[in-house]
């Protein structure tokens, strides 16, 4: 039966109660600051929501609450700053795997290289995530927050020669660090390589911040449903290294002395960890003088009278010999080292980072360009030392019999085809006083960069054989 105007009325006086009522208790929720509710506005005879509607948008609410986690977090300021449209997952933890549930997990076939050869294929079921699902990102690779005008660059995944790359799991994923740790050291790449899995975990479980320090660069996450803990620590040269006279820009390298940072003791500050994922590179294209035993040995572009320019090679290579040769003999340390080799430094185009370099394209690149390019500048020479560097200290450590197992993840060809990956001039709202030069070295979350994790979890599963 039709209802009659006054009654009409009363109802949608009734409706913009409730939806006043509910707006306010989601307010009330400290986890729902940045939660939209979106109530449309709907015809006068339907404005009253049925009662089994209120329950359940209550019951999402307290659930939300239930998931946030208490005070604030360094997540706080990674946060995209925009609406968080999708709730957390439960933390309750979900029933124990039985042994069979890593092996269930897709798998490339043996013999299958999933680093390179291959090619940047489309493919219209990406991205796993967006800035709203995700509030993880850092907010100067949140590329879609800040205007980015193209989606085309998230349309592709990697594929690598004769086989397929199967999709991350994030499922499958926390089954196979059960009970273990991983920590990334490195520079701001391996922060972005850290948010890249924590956006993509998002799916099954958030992470807790149990980190003992308040400085974002070293921060430890736990995932209580699994006991995963992961953990970041920032060491940009991976061996000591620092500004005498900022004014100058000039650093000192101690080439022989790994990073404090991580590497404290003789390297017991990382040996709790089940598995170190180093990686490095776009530092050392700095001006610095060069220490070995306390002593000058060289430099790159410091013009010092009798110091021979030994270049930024030479101080790559070596500082990762100095990192795995800590990480092989470190006490106690018996897991697994992942150097993932340099994200490319050559992507700027049309000048310098700093005169006016930019990274504009919407595509990747073809293999051969991408290959012509690494061979001919700095990367294809920092990539190469990490390679030797890796298998120097893998044949090392098998001699003295070291319990270490070292794995290379070598992801350099596979991103030298994405130029279209990088945030460029979308870190940053347009019309900011900010001082930052085009980001042609960072990764746009979500992006390419994710494919690093879908690699990282074939190299986790049991029988994985680089």
């Amino acid at each position: 039966m039709q209802a009659t105007a006054p009654e009409q009325q009363r109802r949608g006086a009734a409706g913009g109660h409730l939806r006043q009522r509910l707006l306010s208790m989601a307010s009330d929720l400290p986890s729902m600051q940045k939660l939209q509710l979106q109530l449309a506005a709907a015809p006068a005879a339907a404005s009253l929501l049925p009662a089994l509607a209120v329950a359940a948008l209550i019951l999402l609410l307290a659930t939300a609450r239930r998931c946030s986690p208490a005070g604030s977090s360094f997540l706080d300021a990674y946060r995209s700053g925009v609406a968080i449209v999708s709730t957390p997952p439960s933390s309750t933890p979900p029933p124990r795997a039985g042994a069979g549930a890593a092996a269930a997990a897709a798998r490339v076939p043996p013999g299958c290289d999933i680093f390179r050869p291959g090619e940047w294929v489309p493919d219209e079921d990406s991205p796993y995530y967006t800035n709203l699902t995700c509030p993880l990102i850092q907010e100067h690779q949140n590329c879609m927050k800040y205007g980015r005008p193209d989606t085309g660059f998230l349309k592709w995944r990697w594929r690598p020669a004769g086989c397929e790359l199967p999709r991350f799991d994030a499922a499958a994923f926390l089954d196979a660090v059960r009970d273990t740790s991983m920590a990334f050291v490195g520079d701001s790449l391996a922060r972005n390589h850290m948010q890249s899995l924590m956006c993509l975990l998002t799916k099954v479980a958030y992470p807790k911040d149990i980190s003992k320090t308040a400085n974002p660069e070293f921060r430890t996450m736990h995932y209580e449903s699994h006991n995963f803990t992961v953990a970041i620590f920032w060491s940009p040269f991976l061996v000591r290294g620092y500004q005498p006279d900022r004014r100058r820009h000039m650093w000192a390298i101690h080439l022989d002395e790994p990073d404090a940072a991580w590497a404290a003791s003789g390297g017991a500050a990382i040996a709790s960890f089940d598995r170190v994922v180093i990686s490095a590179g776009n530092w050392f294209t700095r001006p610095a003088v060069f220490y070995e035993a306390g002593r000058v040995v060289g430099c790159h572009y410091c013009l010092l009278p009798g110091v021979p320019d030994l270049t930024h090679r030479h101080s790559l290579r070596m500082a990762f010999r100095a990192a795995l040769r800590v990480l092989v003999t470190a006490p106690g340390f018996g897991g697994t080292v992942i150097l993932r080799t340099l994200s490319p430094t050559s992507h700027f185009e049309g000048g310098e980072w700093d005169k006016g370099g930019d990274c504009r394209r919407t595509r990747p690149l073809a293999a051969a360009e991408a290959r012509a390019r690494m061979a001919a500048g700095l990367d294809g020479d920092f990539h190469a030392a990490q390679v030797e560097e890796f298998a120097r200290a893998k044949a090392a450590a098998e001699v003295a019999g070291k319990r270490v197992k070292l794995v290379l993840m070598d992801t350099t060809a596979a991103m030298e085809m994405r130029p279209d990956g990088h945030p460029s001039r979308y870190g940053h709202w347009a019309h900011e006083n900010v001082t930052l030069y085009n980001d042609c070295v960072h990764w746009c979350l979500p992006g390419p960069i994710d494919a690093w994790n879908e690699m990282l979890l074939q190299m986790l599963l049991p029988g994985y054989a680089p």
